[in-house]
Parts: C-alpha cells; structure tokens; sequence
C-alpha cells in the first residue's frame, strides 16, 4: 500500500482515509484523490517517471574500477597520473613507490632516454618534505617507432601506461606521522602530425614514517674453550 496526496499510481480503487489516499503498491493506473477513481496515466507521466528511474541507475553504471578515471585529463593535457596509495616506511629504511601514468590514444611522449638530445625527455621531479628523501628513479624502456612526420626515423617514446618508480628513505632523525611529496612529471607530447608545447602533470602521495623496529641484543661473543695463562 502507497500513501499518496494528489496522484498515485494503483490497479484499483483508491480507499480514502482521513485526509490521505492509501493505494495499492502494483502500478497500473493513477489515481485521483477528487474523483476516488481510477484513470490511464498519461504519455506526459510516463516519459517522467521512466527518466527519474533511469537517473536513478545511472550511478551504478558510472561506477569504473579505472585507477584513471578519477584524474580526467584537461583538452590540452595528453598525460594523466593515477592516484598513488599511502608509502609506509620505517625510520632509516627505503622502500619503493610507483607512479602509474597513462598517454592519452594517439598521442605518444618522448621517452626519458630519447634518440636525439633535440628531443625533451620525460622527466619526473618530485620535492619531498624535510627529512624524506626521494631519489633512484627508474623509466621504463621506451618503443621505438616511426611516425608520419619523420618516416625515416626512429623515436623512443611511450604510448598507453607505463611507470615510473622512486626510492624513498626517511633519514633517522624523522618524527612519526605522514608527510606528503608533490611534484609533477614533465613531457612533450605529439601525434602523427605534429608535436606540442612540452606540458606537465601534477603528482603526489603520502609517505607514512613508522618507528624503527627494536633490533636483537647482541649476547657476550663465544669465548675460546682454551684457557690462555
């Protein structure tokens, strides 16, 4: 049963009670409080509810398991950057951090090693807080490929995802807690036509500096069996 104020939609005859109309809950009518009868919705009431309930799952739907689809890419932005999870590390280890990225289709970006010193690398520069220090990043290997504005030549570029890793080691001295490193990862950008103004894509994440464990206490060192007069 449906309690409705004006219009409801019913397969029978309304029942009025008290100042409400109470309906029941199978859909195939509507109802009209004045009249206590039951008429043929029309086409205008129909195309109403059939968009609200299609709004209603469009959600569901929109949900992406996509690490990128958070970070939309801008028109002129061709690279996008996944978000990056929280880095433990213990006071005075290393561990290592890695930075998805995706080139947008058609579009490749200069490798980090690229064939021709005229062509800008991708290059990732991170700014770490006092007392984290980031450093020993590693670039994939690029692809060489040829593209129509230079048949004869050879590029080292990436296409689609690759990674970019670092090593992060909080000296001895760090406090406990999180701290967070910026940076941004540096790129040109081309098609097969052409190439771009160089551009750049923002990146940070989460370093989470735990206390060092307690190492073993070293026993006395095992004593000769030879008595030494």
């Amino acid at each position: 049963m449906n309690t409705l104020g004006s219009v409801a939609r019913v397969s029978g005859p309304c029942v009025r009670v008290t100042a409400k109309l109470f309906c029941p809950a199978k859909v195939s009518h509507v109802c009209h409080p004045e009249r206590g009868v039951a008429a043929t919705p029309s086409r205008g009431t129909l195309r109403f509810l059939f968009a609200a309930l299609l709004l209603t799952f469009i959600p569901v739907f929109a949900q992406t398991a996509d690490p990128f689809a958070e970070n939309k890419p801008k028109a002129t932005q061709r690279v996008t950057a996944a978000p990056v999870g929280t880095v433990s590390v213990a006071v005075g280890k290393s561990t290592q951090v890695e930075l998805p990225f995706r080139v947008a289709s058609g579009y490749h970006i200069n490798s980090n090693k690229p064939t021709s010193e005229l062509l800008l690398p991708t290059v990732l520069k991170l700014s770490p807080p006092t007392n984290i220090v980031v450093g020993n990043t590693a670039y994939p290997a690029g692809q060489d490929k040829s593209f129509s504005f230079s048949p004869n030549e050879k590029l080292n570029v990436y296409t689609g995802d690759f990674v970019v890793s670092a090593l992060v080691r909080p000296s001895r001295n760090t406090p406990s807690g999180t701290y967070r490193v910026r940076g941004a990862l540096k790129y040109q950008a081309c098609d097969n036509r052409a190439c771009y103004p160089p551009g750049e894509v923002p990146v940070s994440f989460d370093v989470k500096v735990t206390k060092a464990k307690p190492g073993r206490a070293r026993g006395n060192p095992a004593q000769s069996p030879h008595v030494h007069k």
